[in-house]
């Protein structure tokens, strides 16, 4: 009988293949949060509580419907003819008003579904014109 030791190879942890093994998972969690970030962009819009004011009998009234129309209401209430309902009548309709008028301010009521270019191009009207006085009119919310 043959009581001799055997020879033990030497337990070695081979460091290098770990920190390859590490490095990628490092990578993979850093590309994996990179993702996790939803592009969202939140508004909160104002909303008007307060009541109507007297001033606004004493503006002209500039209404944008959904399709891009232009009307408007002078400062005693009434509508003014439009020779056309585009921007090119609504120039001609604020350019007769008066310079004491024009120290008036003008409310732009736009639909909600009118487009942007139709609001800045009326906004680009007005300031040519010399309107300085410029506000938007908004919907109170909705009471549940």
């Amino acid at each position: 009988m043959e009581f001799r030791r055997k020879r033990r190879s030497s337990v070695e942890i081979g460091l290098i293949p770990m920190i390859d093994v590490l490095l990628v998972l490092l990578f993979f969690f850093m590309v994996a949060t990179t993702f996790r970030h939803h592009s969202e962009l939140k508004i909160n819009l104002p909303e008007a509580t307060g009541s109507e004011t007297t001033q606004e009998n004493q503006a002209l009234n500039l209404f944008i419907d959904a399709n891009g129309a232009y009307s408007l209401t002078g400062a005693d209430g009434k509508a003014l003819a439009l020779a056309n309902p585009n921007l090119d009548g609504l120039k001609a309709a604020l350019a007769q008003q008066t310079i004491a008028t024009r120290q008036l301010p003008l409310i732009i009521n736009a639909d909600g579904k009118a487009q942007h270019q139709a609001v800045v191009s009326a906004l680009d009207v007005a300031n040519q014109l010399g309107f300085h006085h410029l506000s938007f009119a908004i919907d109170p919310p909705e009471q549940p």
